[in-house]
């Protein structure tokens, strides 16, 4: 069992009181707090191995290139990659999904082909398609949702057809924390000779993944979500697949070889990454997934299935709240996104923070979702290794007296 206090007080910022009142940090769907091992991993590259990687042969440019390699290998393992080659390091989910839009989808697609995605995206998993669709004049399907805000499969045969070239779907909602059955959608695409890119921003940092025993062609997740700096992201692509992909950015590292007449691409992951990569983020990266591994992400999940279960309970004694999303903790990941009568979520995130509470609150970047739910905007309260069920007591607590404080304004 997670021992969440104890894990809270390697997290510098989480010793910090806001408005005078200790921080309880609810925002971990957005971005999650650095552990002291993080952050004195990026202060010690900084501070005694710092050079650029790959070529040099003095020794912190070897220094610095094996603990980058090394960074690359422990992603591979975290996801169960078959080997380290098909890590690409991006600056996170978002670049990662434009990067397969723009390579694998323009050399692909055209005007017979179709685009799966469902009606759960974040916006970085529906804008890229949409301004695909314009250049190769593709179409674009969504598969629907039900009223809890569950995928509804009914029909998937139809959507996902012969036209299907690729179909693109979070893992996890960011929105309403529904829990998609990716392993059934990739076997549909499967069945039709589509390829399939998974969004794992919201699920890699808080249940074990296997793109072996998933099948994805590709999966895509961030490092400041799951502990790790800002800025490094991770995109998992079978081998063969990226081998075929043109080159996504043109410049130094990703080249194999130059004249003044043309040039030649350098092997994969080495294709996708040009320029001098953030190597302090994925050094920062790695020693998130140490930190993550000690733990097991087993025990992880289960922690914040038993943080939501309890949350869930408890607001539910709240009268009027609308509680979007799963009912069932086994389909829901560690958020609850609501709305409370006669309180605008902004005016509740503003009240909260004054008690020390921070809570996310709009659309999420899922605009069409929370939309399409009857909502203009919704608050969220998202949870890590870290947070507890006396801080969910808390909240709670704090929004019974909101609905009061407002009630007499």
């Amino acid at each position: 069992m997670i021992q969440s206090q104890d894990i809270a007080k390697d997290f510098p910022i989480l010793q910090r009181k806001i408005n005078d009142n200790k921080l309880i940090y609810f925002d971990n769907a957005a971005t999650t707090q650095k552990p002291t091992h993080v952050i004195e991993s990026i202060s010690n590259f900084y501070s005694n191995t710092n050079s650029n990687i790959h070529r040099g042969v003095h020794t912190l440019s070897m220094e610095s290139t094996y603990e980058y390699d090394q960074a690359k290998d422990k992603v591979a393992e975290f996801i169960n990659s078959p080997n380290s080659e098909s890590i690409i390091f991006t600056r996170g989910t978002t670049e990662s999904i434009n990067l397969v839009a723009e390579t694998w989808g323009k050399a692909n697609l055209d005007e017979s082909s179709e685009i799966v995605i469902t009606e759960l995206e974040h916006h970085s998993n529906i804008v890229p398609w949409q301004e695909l669709i314009k250049e190769t004049n593709s179409k674009l399907k969504y598969i629907p949702i039900n009223s809890d805000g569950t995928l509804n499969y009914e029909n998937l045969n139809q959507i996902i057809n012969s036209n299907t070239k690729i179909v693109s779907l979070t893992h996890v909602s960011n929105g309403i924390g529904t829990i998609n059955n990716i392993k059934k959608i990739i076997k549909e695409a499967q069945s039709v000779g589509a390829i399939t890119l998974i969004d794992a921003a919201q699920s890699a940092p808080h249940m074990p993944i296997d793109v072996q025993d998933l099948g994805c062609d590709f999966l895509a997740f961030s490092g400041h979500k799951m502990l790790g700096p800002t800025g490094i992201g991770v995109l998992y692509g079978k081998k063969d697949i990226l081998e075929e992909m043109p080159a996504y950015q043109k410049g130094g590292d990703m080249i194999l070889e130059v004249t003044y007449e043309k040039s030649s691409w350098n092997e994969v992951p080495f294709k996708f990454e040009a320029g001098t990569p953030n190597i302090a983020g994925a050094i920062g990266l790695k020693s998130a997934i140490d930190y993550l591994n000690l733990i097991s992400m087993d025990s992880i999940r289960e922690h914040e299935k038993e943080l939501t279960e309890h949350i869930l309970k408890e607001m539910r004694n709240i009268d009027g709240i609308d509680i979007l999303g799963p009912e069932s903790v086994e389909d829901r990941a560690g958020l609850v996104s609501f709305n409370i009568p006669n309180v605008h979520p902004h005016d509740l995130g503003t009240y909260l923070d004054t008690k020390g509470i921070a809570i996310r609150t709009g659309h999420h970047c899922a605009m069409p979702l929370i939309k399409k739910l009857g909502s203009h905007s919704s608050a969220r309260a998202s949870f890590y290794v870290y947070n507890t069920k006396n801080e969910i007591n808390e909240f709670v607590t704090q929004i019974n007296n909101s609905i009061k404080y407002f009630d007499n304004v």
